[in-house]
């Protein structure tokens, strides 16, 4: 059996929480490897809805170690109001079930507070970030100035550590005309929340190799999708995190090997929240249908999400950027009904027809969609859990797809609701 490392495949949204939940009932551990709050996950489980943000998507099965790995950016009072929220639905979260990263850093309100300024002041040339801190914090990591959990075992040290911060962050304030934070303000909040939060903390590093030497099964979970990859995605219209698959090596804290096989959730056509470059959005009668029959809004911010045509191009490149072994097909009962359909499967550039999404982000605004055009169905595809449930023209879809995005479709999900799953291939399987 392998590991199995979770990716977004296109702009995020593409129903990996459901996914991974699913795969999560086969591994022993479920690890969170970058992104932060902005990230949302929608579990529907024996009807049952769980809304998870920071938390692994694993953590709602008994018998499961979640893990919050040192890639990702923690808000603690996100994480506890999470924790609190789904203690609501039955689900308990102790340090036996949860460890998160030593190392790993946090999000503290004065990210939040820059985010939110910074955007505001940004004005029709906003990125459309979620304005939870996600980038500053990130920011602060890279400048080596950011406050990391294990810092909270040495108040001293913390405080000194809060000034050196505040220094650069009240610099930002005052020039977006915002109040300024005091250090012994911040100081107090965070050391509020460490005798709840210190137990969670481990040396997540030493705990899975000891996990991948005894043999058990390990489910590195991504947040937003390929193309926000800090790196590789549209940007600067990305997130502040590398989102590919070699990310989860470097983000939870193990070796490229120990990452086993790469799986790409993709929709059956895209939707992107906020601003950016989207060659298949349609605005029309398509857009719109897509996003009512979809329930296209996001999780974390309920902003409706901008509907389009499944663009293969993009798909292809995230695969081959982040070495996507399979795909694992969503949402494609919301076309049902539909009397035609379309994917994109190449790219207009001033005249020139290309195969790939430009780096240049003039050029990314500038290209236009060259369509394959296939017949849809009239059947039903919700619920379906084999390929003799789906309606012939569905699985024509399915084809097209694996041929233009050049990576077979190893899983289809057929409904938010678990077990209305096809399994063409076993992600786990050696």
């Amino acid at each position: 059996m392998k590991n199995v490392v979770v990716v977004g495949a296109q702009w995020g949204d593409e129903g990996k929480g459901k996914i991974v939940d699913w795969l999560s009932s086969r591994a022993d551990v479920v690890v969170r490897f970058q992104g932060g709050h902005n990230a949302g996950h929608t579990l529907v489980i024996d009807g049952v809805t769980y809304k998870l943000n920071l938390l692994p998507s694993g953590i709602v099965r008994k018998g499961k170690l979640s893990v919050i790995g040192n890639g990702v950016v923690m808000d603690p009072w996100a994480l506890f109001a999470e924790i609190d929220k789904i203690a609501e639905k039955g689900v308990t979260v102790t340090p036996d079930n949860l460890i998160i990263a030593e190392n790993v850093p946090l999000i503290l309100p004065v990210h939040g507070i820059v985010d939110r300024a910074r955007e505001a002041a940004k004005g029709a040339r906003k990125i459309g970030t979620t304005g939870r801190g996600i980038g500053p914090a990130y920011e602060d990591k890279a400048a080596r100035r950011g406050i990391r959990l294990c810092d909270l075992r040495s108040p001293d040290t913390l405080r000194e550590k809060l000034d050196e911060l505040l220094v650069h962050h009240n610099a930002l304030l005052r020039g977006y005309g915002a109040d300024e934070l005091k250090t012994e303000d911040v100081f107090a909040e965070v050391m509020a929340l460490a005798p709840r939060l210190l137990p969670f903390s481990a040396v997540v590093w030493q705990r899975l190799e000891a996990a991948r030497k005894a043999g058990k099964l390990i489910l590195f979970e991504g947040a937003q999708g390929s193309m926000l990859d800090i790196d590789h995605g549209t940007y600067p219209f990305v997130t502040s995190s590398n989102i590919v698959g070699g990310a989860a090596a470097a983000g939870a804290g193990v070796g490229p090997k120990t990452l086993g096989r790469i799986l790409g959730i993709c929709k059956a056509y895209t939707t992107r929240v906020g601003s950016g470059p989207f060659p298949t959005e349609d605005t029309g009668e398509v857009g719109e249908g897509l996003g009512q029959r979809g329930f296209e809004f996001g999780t974390v911010t309920g902003r409706k999400r901008r509907c389009g045509w499944l663009d293969a191009v993009l798909v292809r490149q995230a695969a081959t950027i982040g070495g996507i072994d399979g795909l694992a097909l969503t949402k494609l009962d919301v076309l049902d009904g539909m009397n035609e359909l379309k994917i994109c499967r190449a790219y207009l550039l001033d005249g020139k027809e290309i195969d790939h999404l430009p780096a240049n982000a003039a050029e990314q605004a500038r290209v236009q969609p060259l369509y394959e055009t296939c017949e849809g169905w009239t059947g039903s595809t919700r619920g379906a859990r084999s390929w003799a449930d789906l309606p012939s023209g569905a699985i024509k879809y399915i084809r097209l797809i694996e041929e233009l995005a050049g990576v077979p479709v190893t899983l289809v999900s057929t409904s938010p609701e678990r077990d209305d799953t096809i399994l063409v291939r076993d992600p786990f399987a050696d």
